[in-house]
């Protein structure tokens, strides 16, 4: 499986925020749009990522309260991309290995969309219940062996 079957399930709706972004604002739309992750974008380019984790990190340096910085300050500006092609446990080993919880996915220069690690289990769970059913039917159709003569 790759990573372009996960995103046509997923379908293609992404948020995005820029550098310059209050952090305030863009907390703000990742809570209202019940999501874990913006993706940072500069003149048409991916320059970061802001998730949930970076933001606790601001509320326990600031106390609780998220401040007055923009989104630049506190992004992660060096994500960890992924193609189309990439297969999805290479996906599995990468977010395993570097703590990633959202992948970007690239094609070239251009964003297609962000993959989570609930979108890779949720795809590997419908992958292995739809194996388990074909194996079930294989063995129940299983043709019944021929009777032996002595």
């Amino acid at each position: 499986m790759k990573v372009s079957e996960i995103l046509q399930v997923k379908g293609n709706i992404l948020y995005t925020a820029t550098p310059d972004m209050p952090l305030v604002e863009a907390v703000n739309t990742m809570a209202e749009k019940d999501i874990g992750s913006l993706v940072v974008m500069e003149f048409g380019d991916l320059v970061g990522m802001l998730t949930f984790r970076e933001v606790i990190k601001v509320l326990h340096k600031n106390g609780g309260a998220i401040g007055t910085d923009t989104v630049r300050k506190h992004m992660d500006d060096h994500p960890i991309t992924v193609t189309p092609d990439t297969e999805v446990n290479e996906v599995r080993r990468m977010m395993l290995e570097k703590h990633a919880r959202y992948l970007p996915v690239m094609n070239a220069r251009t964003l297609l969309g962000v993959i989570s690690f609930y979108d890779v289990a949720r795809a590997m769970l419908e992958a292995q219940n739809f194996e388990n059913r074909m194996l079930k039917a294989y063995i129940r159709d299983w043709p019944a062996e021929a009777s032996q003569e002595e």
